[in-house]
């Protein structure tokens, strides 16, 4: 230890991250129709900046389900977020371990502000993505990004311009109710609150996450 910071530690973490171009030369599969996916997961979600979704999707690349996490206050290296991601994909679906080839597939999309392409927060990202997949059976998918400029396949360049990191907010409304709850300052890391408030009793593609707000499981 140097000056109050553990030197190995930090050379661990430096290795739970994954560059652009690491990234598009691991074989991620993709995606048959991106646009129709983001347009679908925002509709469930409706991720704000700093919000990560993830999704499983089946042989015709249908989601089968998914979940949204909240940020951490603090920055995060790759180990907790997979620890994150991996909790969520426990909670929603089961496992494929025992499948010597997985049929279904994970992706990733992270809501955030800033500008688009690959930023230095999208490594552990990734890292995260691939390492909680193979924990839990699952193929590795693709990373999608949610900035202000609109959606992006981060390794394929496939983009479009919505919905995009705001798109949350320009949702139609009918009640005060529904409108999407921000995210509070210094809100514990968890499942992030997604969509219209949430009913006392669970219904039907919604399910309340015991000690923490609630996520959106989707399943078919």
């Amino acid at each position: 230890m140097v000056h109050g910071i553990d030197r190995g530690r930090l050379s661990t973490a430096a290795k739970r991250t994954i560059d652009l171009e690491g990234w598009s030369s691991s074989g991620v599969p993709l995606l048959r129709d991106p646009r129709a996916l983001v347009t679908e997961l925002h509709q469930l979600h409706l991720p704000q900046p700093g919000t990560g979704v993830i999704a499983v999707l089946d042989l015709d690349h249908r989601v089968v389900a998914s979940a949204s996490v909240a940020p951490r206050p603090q920055a995060v290296d790759g180990w907790q977020y997979r620890n994150d991601l991996l909790a969520l994909l426990r909670r929603v679906i089961p496992h494929d371990l025992r499948l010597v080839v997985p049929r279904r597939t994970a992706v990733l999309l992270c809501c955030r502000d800033g500008a688009d392409g690959w930023t230095e927060p999208d490594g552990p990202r990734m890292w995260a993505l691939r390492d909680a997949t193979a924990l839990h059976g699952l193929r590795c998918g693709a990373y999608v990004t949610l900035t202000p400029s609109g959606w992006q396949v981060l390794g394929e360049g496939r983009h479009g311009r919505t919905p995009h990191a705001g798109s949350w907010a320009k949702r139609p409304v009918r009640t005060v109710s529904e409108l999407p709850p921000r995210i509070a300052a210094g809100q514990p890391p968890g499942l992030a609150r997604s969509g219209p408030a949430w009913p006392s009793r669970p219904v039907r593609g919604q399910l309340p996450a015991s000690g923490a707000a609630p996520y959106r499981h989707v399943a078919r």
